[in-house]
């Protein structure tokens, strides 16, 4: 929670800082995510497969357009989720459903090309809050428990066309934890069981539309 005060706290002074100049435009923003878990237990029976998701909602661009520098913030709900393959079960495959609310808050540099393009840079937090279930039982060999909120980092890169439309790819690296899964090791008779996290790693396809 300190973390996520401080990072807004230093937001909110980059936003109040802007000069009487700054344009603010209000816009539509939507994607696609591709998820993977990155397991903490290397050895687990756990083969980590790609998640197809997407995500949609409002944002807002404050940009100083003589040095290209400002701050786009979103209300985001997404879609996304995990999916592996359990050996330990026959490669049984199971895909667990996640929605969530994301507040991306990401500063942006924008170098135009012409009048009617630019390539922008992106970087900045992200605080997500879980809507899906918290628990998910008897999962193919185990429990597993999604985080209520999280917070990660984006690190994004695209082009503005004709001064309303963006197109880019965002990678979102998670600050912490994203799930617990209490993994039985075995399935014979006195198995043990392991505490295993997972970290969900997206790269996301963006678009968004500058009124």
């Amino acid at each position: 929670m300190k973390k996520i005060i401080s990072i807004l706290a230093v937001a909110l002074c980059l936003v109040t800082a802007m000069p009487a100049q700054a344009q603010i435009k209000l816009g539509v923003k939507a994607g696609l995510n591709l998820s993977k878990a990155d397991f903490s237990d290397a050895s687990s029976n756990f083969d980590a497969k790609n998640f197809t998701g997407y995500f949609v909602g409002p944002m807002v661009e404050i940009t100083i357009p003589v040095i290209g520098i400002g701050v786009d913030g979103a209300l985001l709900y997404s879609h996304s989720g995990m999916k592996f393959a359990d050996s330990s079960v026959g490669n049984r495959t199971t895909s667990i459903d996640r929605n969530t609310i994301q507040i991306p808050l990401n500063v942006k540099y924008s170098i135009g090309l012409s009048s009617l393009a630019a390539v922008y840079f992106a970087v900045g937090p992200e605080f997500g809050f879980n809507l899906s279930s918290d628990k998910f039982s008897s999962l193919t060999n185990g429990d597993l428990s999604f985080k209520k909120s999280n917070l990660s980092f984006n690190l994004g890169a695209g082009v503005k066309l004709l001064s309303h439309l963006q197109v880019g790819l965002n990678y979102n690296i998670p600050l912490g934890k994203t799930a617990d899964f209490d993994a039985v090791t075995s399935v014979v008779a006195g198995a043990t069981t392991s505490a295993i996290t997972s970290k969900n790693k997206t790269w996301q396809i963006v678009a968004a539309y500058i009124f």
